[in-house]
């Protein structure tokens, strides 16, 4: 059991184990939509099948990522500034909340050869109101745990997402996805619902899936976590917001680990993001896999996720946040090289031949197969890289700021996140190789390493 305690010392926090279990909920209710429709799903859909032209899809679905995250990046110190002006987060998230889900919502009419403009509005809209959700929902949770045990609450949470978003996408791959070719899904059954293959329902489904699974699921969250009491009225909320930006901005001068720290957390969360976003469509164009294919992809990497979240929460215990960050740095760097590395008949840049042949079944090539393991270390690392940067930031700020601290660190993900799919863009446009656009996001993930190891932990230490 996690042990409730007021960092400050000055009152006890009013967090009951449901509160607790209700803000981890959150991220039980809002990983499908990254599961099952950025990465999984409706992300290869939108590559292979939306048009007939699957590399100015896969350029443009990098621009969508791009376009977000510009948006993301000037507005979320701004909101978490206003945040802790105005005190309560849950209208904030219910703000976004309604427009995340009318966004996934309008995602059923992607049909095949319809104009990519409405699908990249939605996907743009759900994208900028998922992660704005995020920031306020971040900045509850320094107050529900003692600092010893942020690390493991964040792990949790983030193992507990993962979940919830492998059950989404294995009913989507058992129940929805069928073969075009047989009309049957993998347990060789109809689709429920009717769902029509050649017209791409089986993916475009995954939108109100998720919007309907995050409008149950955040229930929890508003029902029983409590939220910080109301501050000044809107208006004032603003003016004072922004003004306290200004002086945190000014502060981080003064405070150099936590600038080093956000510096490199910018620079690695760059590769982090591009892996996630382009894996499963690089995996798409190279090797043809369908929605099945996908999926089942989908599901080996959360099972992964889920067990590497749970032992970083006990690893990020033991040694700290810092520790297990350099870890899963270290891990999605070599499963980076390994999948650029690999193509039909060879793995490792050709050191390593493979045969061609293929048996027929799922992932029935060598090469495929090769694929699939480096995506384990994927999977070990992407959640423990995200949730212990995470509990990095919150071991290192105190609770009056913790709002607008996370909207910087929000700005940290993404502010430059544009430049990883902005390069990949250019350099797949250039070169006509998906291969090498994928290749750029080593830079990011050495150089945000790099930085790091020089880092002080928690931040705030001199």
């Amino acid at each position: 059991m996690l042990n409730r305690i007021d960092w400050t010392g000055t009152q006890p926090p009013k967090a009951t184990e449901k509160g607790i279990w209700g803000w981890m909920f959150f991220d039980w209710a809002a990983q499908p939509f990254f599961t099952v429709v950025t990465t999984f799903i409706f992300g290869p859909y939108f590559v292979a099948r939306l048009t007939d032209d699957p590399v100015s899809a896969q350029a443009m679905w990098s621009n969508v990522a791009t376009i977000s995250s510009v948006i993301i990046a000037l507005l979320s110190p701004v909101l978490g500034s206003i945040a802790d002006q105005s005190g309560a987060r849950k209208p904030w998230i219910g703000f976004f909340a309604v427009i995340k889900i009318a966004s996934l919502f309008g995602l059923w009419f992607a049909a095949p050869g319809s104009p990519m403009l409405y699908p990249v509005i939605f996907m743009i809209l759900a994208s900028i109101s998922a992660e704005f959700s995020i920031v306020f929902n971040d900045s509850m949770m320094p107050r529900l745990v003692d600092r010893t045990e942020v690390g493991k609450l964040s792990n949790t949470a983030w193992g507990l997402g993962y979940l919830g978003g492998m059950i989404v996408l294995i009913a989507v791959v058992t129940l929805l996805a069928a073969s075009p070719e047989s009309g049957k899904t993998i347990l060789g059954l109809d689709p429920l619902f009717g769902l029509d293959p050649h017209a791409g329902e089986d993916a475009r489904i995954t939108g109100p899936i998720s919007a309907v699974w995050y409008l149950i699921f955040i229930l929890p969250m508003f029902l029983f976590t409590p939220d910080v009491r109301r501050g000044l009225p809107f208006g004032a909320a603003v003016r004072f917001g922004l003004k306290e930006l200004r002086n945190t901005l000014g502060e981080l001068k003064e405070r150099r680990g936590i600038l080093k720290f956000l510096v490199a957390r910018m620079i690695y969360q760059d590769g982090v993001n591009g892996l996630l976003i382009l894996g499963g469509v690089f995996a798409a164009g190279m090797f043809g896999w369908a929605t099945i294919e996908i999926g089942i992809y989908g599901i080996i990497l959360n099972i992964v996720a889920i067990l590497g979240c749970l032992l970083a929460g006990r690893v990020d215990k033991a040694v700290g946040s810092k520790a297990t960050v350099v870890i899963s740095l270290t891990m999605l760097l070599l499963a980076t090289l390994g999948i650029i590395s690999t193509g039909p008949g060879y793995t490792l840049f050709g050191l390593m031949p493979l045969p061609t042949t293929d048996s027929g079944g799922l992932f029935g090539t060598a090469a495929e197969k090769a694929y699939i393991l480096y995506g384990l270390l994927i999977g070990l690392a992407f959640g423990p890289v995200q949730a212990s940067s995470r509990s990095y930031l919150a071991r290192s700020v105190s609770l009056e700021e913790a709002g607008r601290y996370f909207g910087i660190y929000a700005l940290s993900g993404r502010a430059t996140s544009f430049m990883a799919t902005l390069l990949f863009s250019l350099v797949t446009y250039m070169s006509g190789s998906p291969r090498l656009g994928m290749a750029t996001l080593i830079l990011f993930l050495a150089g945000g390493l790099a930085l790091l190891v020089r880092t002080p932990y928690p931040a705030d230490r001199t």
